[in-house]
């Protein structure tokens, strides 16, 4: 952080964001609460038309959805402990590096970065068979990092990672993909774009399942990254990667320019202040 902004006391929870929703909502919508409760009738009766109620619609599910929807929801009891013998000019730097959990972190910055990150990029686990899939637990957070990190499980075993021999192969990917989607989505502002790297294995999962977290009207494009020395892949030799980007809101989004040799300026991290989550 720079002079002006030093790193403050954290607080003991993440941003509760179920509470964040519910505070924007009664100023617009006062009628639907009760004794503090939102009255799901009175509710639909304010959506009128605009509230989907047909069973026949087009729809993305997977086996055990509704857990990750609910633990973007969960606040994380972890905080972030400055690490200033690994970091460099920890006082000047205005730049931040954070190791931990990475949906623990995320959690962790919504107070601060809410609708603040002009850009995001995530090169997410590519399920290929040989990756660890996290399955998030935030009663002991810390424990669940040394867990996730591929150190140890709950028993004192090493994971094993998400063989496709797995019955919810594809399913245990997207229920880790999800909260962290959403959450990057949180911290975005207005004209903020996100990018993500996938290859074959998943890009179709992963395009639908941003357009449910950012709105399909929000896709910008999905670029070819060129890995430049292919690998046998079947009948065929890959020899390509994708990006897939998506913008918060494409109203006032800006035309990219590479007048400035690119979106991130090289050397833009030379200097680092460091960070570990703690209880």
């Amino acid at each position: 952080m720079g002079r002006k902004n030093r790193i403050q006391k954290a607080e003991r929870e993440s941003k509760n964001m179920q509470d964040d929703l519910i505070m924007k909502l009664k100023p617009i919508l006062p009628e639907v609460f009760s004794e503090g409760k939102i009255n799901w009738e009175r509710l639909k009766q304010e959506l009128g038309e605009h509230l989907e109620t047909s069973a026949d619609k087009f729809n993305f599910t997977w086996a055990g959805k509704s857990q990750p929807i609910t633990n973007v929801l969960i606040p994380s009891k972890a905080t972030l402990r400055p690490d200033k013998k690994e970091s460099v000019r920890f006082d000047e730097s205005e730049n931040l590096f954070i190791e931990g959990d990475n949906l623990e972190v995320l959690k962790l910055l919504q107070k601060s970065y809410f609708e603040q990150v002009k850009m995001i990029y995530i090169d997410p686990p590519y399920n290929t068979g040989n990756d660890f899939v996290y399955k998030d637990n935030f009663r002991q957070p810390i424990k669940n990092y040394l867990e996730q990190s591929g150190q140890v499980d709950s028993e004192g075993n090493h994971l094993s990672t998400n063989t496709q021999a797995s019955g919810r192969f594809h399913s245990d990917w997207l229920n880790m993909m999800y909260p962290r989607l959403k959450l990057a989505w949180n911290l975005l502002r207005h004209d903020g774009v996100i990018f993500v790297s996938i290859d074959d294995n998943e890009v179709h999962h992963l395009r639908v399942i941003i357009d449910e977290v950012f709105g399909a009207e929000n896709f910008l494009a999905q670029l070819v990254w060129n890995q430049k020395s292919g690998s046998q892949a079947g009948h065929f030799t890959g020899s390509h990667e994708y990006v897939l980007s998506y913008c918060r809101s494409k109203e006032g989004l800006p035309y990219f320019s590479d007048k400035s040799g690119g979106i991130i300026e090289h050397g833009a991290l030379k200097k680092i202040s460091r960070a570990n989550p703690a209880k």
